[in-house]
C-alpha cells in the first residue's frame, strides 16, 4: 500500500485560462504545481497552442497529468457566457434574471455561437437547434434577451 504523494493514475485537472495568457501565476501555477508538473512548460505549449486565438479569450482547459509528472491538455471552446456578453456588448449580466433585461442578442448570433460550440467534443453529438436552445436559456439567466 503506497503512501504519501505517490500517483498510481492519471490526474485531471481543468481550469479557465486565457488564450495566450497562459503564466505561472494562479490559477495555473499552484493547481499545476500541487500534481508535480513545471507549469512554465505547460504556459509556454498552452500559449503556443492558442497564439490564433484572441488574446485573453478565456478558455477551459483539461490538463491529464500523469504519474511520470508528463502532462496533455485538450482546450474547449469559450464559454457560452463569453459569446453572448460579447454578441450583446455588455460586461456582465443582471443581478436579477428574469426581471430585468441587459442585452439583446439576435437569433443569428445563438446560431453563430452554437456552430461554435458544436466543435466542442462533448457537443458534437447533439443537434444544432439543441445547444442554441440551451445557449437560449443561458442568455435567459444573464439577462439576455434574444430577438429574431
Amino acid at each position: 500500500m503506497s503512501r504519501g504523494g505517490a500517483q498510481t493514475r492519471a490526474q485531471i485537472v481543468r481550469i479557465l485560462v486565457g488564450a495566450g495568457k497562459a503564466a505561472p501565476t494562479p490559477p495555473v501555477g499552484p493547481a499545476l504545481g500541487a500534481k508535480g508538473v513545471k507549469s512554465m512548460d505547460f504556459c509556454k505549449e498552452f500559449n503556443a497552442r492558442t497564439a490564433h486565438i484572441e488574446p485573453g479569450t478565456p478558455l477551459p482547459t483539461l490538463i491529464t497529468v500523469y504519474p511520470d509528472r508528463s502532462f496533455t491538455f485538450i482546450t474547449k471552446s469559450p464559454p457560452t457566457t463569453y459569446f453572448l456578453k460579447k454578441a450583446a456588448g455588455i460586461e456582465k449580466g443582471t443581478g436579477r434574471p428574469g426581471h430585468e433585461s441587459v442585452g439583446t442578442v439576435s437569433l443569428k448570433h445563438v446560431y453563430e455561437i452554437a456552430k461554435i460550440k458544436a466543435t466542442d467534443e462533448h457537443l458534437k453529438h447533439l443537434r444544432l437547434e439543441a445547444i442554441a436552445s440551451t445557449i437560449v436559456g443561458t442568455a435567459r439567466t444573464l439577462g439576455v434577451q434574444v430577438v429574431p
